[in-house]
């Protein structure tokens, strides 16, 4: 009975593994969990897109900045780590800015606004109608007395004659007439509408300081999310308590679910919507806040912006409550990773957003490729005329180990960038270092007299040692560089440290079981090395 091989099913696994990792770069219409198991590309050989951020730290002390700069490059990165883009390069440049680059990204908009979002989570009350109407009498009454202050509505209306047809208003009595306010807004079942004829107008007036300042105090106006499956149906619009009840401090935790086909609610029949799970103090204050507004409604507002409004029917205890709304899948994560994350510390103002395109990337991997065959040809040409039939062990070795490298690249999804090109070039170099150490050994024993088994066997021992040793040293320098570098100088040490990896596994256990299979006989007296 054949004695069973550790180093056999070593080799056995490696192999098997490679081929594993490696069937779908080379072919199309496998299953799809087999398939999904992609090659990451980075920004410089897949294109994506590129953000430049600068922290204001106009408000912050000096001696904070850093901290603030820091922590904001924290939340971003969990909020990206959240979003699904694979080894994005999130890092600081100078002392204020923050430079993100998301490779492969497809969804620009949904990723560029995940970025920026303060993601700031309100709970606040719906005003009552008879409040509601006397909150826009104010408003209107102070429109009519000096309506020049308010150029975006005097400006637009005269500029829009479907607006001011919609309102019926003469031109020229504009400043005159009573109602201007109230009348761009239309009444919906249950909250106010403003026809979308109208919504550009009432943008710009709720973005008009000098508007914002007549507002009563202790209210505030709002729209609801743009419903993108019909963004020319009529924006809903609210008059709210502008006191908040709860805030995202109060949220321990937030997930998209999908309401069931059979539900007899149709705000979440069939759709996705985002659940949330209180904090302790949270549970405590949305058990108070159903419990004195029952029949009341509260709106949740994000960003100025209300997502739902339901009505409260009852105490609710327990700390659980929906976000729902005309919500896609995508909507509703993005929704889920902003209340998941904390609100930045420092605001943000954008300076840049690039995108790059999949040519430079293209043009990048041909000539990374290029390199790396004539280097990978190179090598192995040498092997071959000057170790011979080990030299092409050598070669069959180092091919796989190549492969090896993509494969764990795939395995723990990394993204292979031109500098992890770079580093699998250099373990091209590196690789047969192990092996030229083993064959001059074998050489110098073979020298001595000794016949070919002997000599193998004295030539791996002594130099598996020193393989060992410069193998290691290596390693721990890769792993300084993947520790203090960041972006591309980790894509190198990945790659680097991969192919060390495998290098030595090559030359220690699949070189040696493949010299003693095929050129190792009982009564050989030669080897062609």
């Amino acid at each position: 009975m054949k004695k069973f091989s550790w180093r056999g099913l070593a080799i056995l696994i490696f192999i098997l593994g490679t081929a594993f990792f490696l069937a779908p770069l080379a072919f199309d219409g496998l299953p799809g969990w087999w398939a999904t198991q992609k090659l990451n590309l980075g920004l410089d050989l897949k294109g994506g897109m590129q953000i430049i951020l600068e922290v204001d730290t106009a408000q912050i002390p000096a001696n904070q900045v850093a901290g603030a700069v820091d922590n904001n490059i924290e939340i971003i990165r969990n909020r990206i780590d959240q979003f699904g883009v694979a080894e994005p390069i999130i890092q600081k440049m100078g002392e204020k800015r923050i430079v993100i680059q998301l490779p492969g990204v497809k969804d620009l908009e949904a990723a560029e606004g995940l970025v920026k979002k303060t993601a700031m989570l309100e709970f606040k009350l719906v005003a009552s109608p008879e409040e509601a109407e006397r909150v826009l009498t104010s408003i209107d009454q102070s429109i009519k007395m000096n309506v020049s202050r308010f150029p975006a509505l005097a400006e637009l209306a005269k500029k829009d004659k479907a607006l001011v047809d919609s309102l019926k208003l003469e031109v020229d009595s504009l400043d005159t007439t009573a109602g201007i306010f109230r009348s761009l807004i239309g009444r919906g079942e249950i909250n106010y509408e403003i026809p979308q004829s109208n919504v550009r107008l009432m943008n710009d007036l709720m973005a008009d300081s000098s508007f914002v300042n007549i507002i009563p105090a202790g209210y505030q106006l709002a729209f609801q999310k743009l419903d993108l499956q019909d963004a020319n149906a009529d924006r809903p619009f609210y008059v709210l308590k502008s006191a908040q009840e709860m805030t995202g401090v109060d949220i321990s935790r937030a997930k998209v679910d999908f309401g069931s086909s059979s539900s007899t609610d149709p705000r979440t029949a069939n759709k996705p919507y985002v659940s949330l799970e209180m904090t302790r103090e949270g549970t405590r204050r949305f058990e108070r806040v159903t419990s004195d507004n029952v029949g009341k409604r509260l709106a949740i507002v994000m960003d100025g912006i209300v997502y739902s409004a339901p009505h409260i029917n009852e105490r609710i205890p327990g700390g659980r409550a929906q976000i729902t709304g005309s919500f896609t899948t995508s909507e509703a994560s993005e929704l889920a990773i902003l209340l998941n994350s904390k609100n930045l510390e420092a605001p943000i103002i954008p300076i840049s957003t690039s995108i790059i395109g999949a040519t430079l990337g293209s043009d990048s991997i041909k000539s990374g490729t290029k390199a790396a065959i004539i280097g990978l040809v190179a090598v192995m040409l040498f092997m071959l005329i000057y170790y011979k039939l080990a030299g092409l062990f050598t070669d069959i070795i180092l091919v796989f180990n190549i492969g090896f490298i993509l494969a764990m690249l795939t395995l723990f999804k990394a993204t292979l960038t031109l500098p992890g090109i770079a580093g699998i070039i250099l373990t091209i170099g590196m690789a047969v270092d192990n092996n030229v150490l083993i064959f001059e050994r074998i050489r110098e024993e073979l020298d001595a007299g000794k016949n070919p088994r002997s000599a193998v066997d004295a030539g791996f021992k002594r130099a598996v040692i020193t393989v060992w040793d410069s193998n290691l040293t290596t390693l721990i320098a890769a792993a300084v560089l993947y520790q203090f570098g960041s972006g591309p100088i980790r894509g190198f040490a990945v790659t680097l440290a991969i192919g060390i990896i495998g290098s030595m596994f090559g030359a220690i256990v699949f070189l040696r079981s493949m010299m003693e299979s095929f050129m190792l006989g009982a009564n050989k007296k030669t080897m062609s090395i």
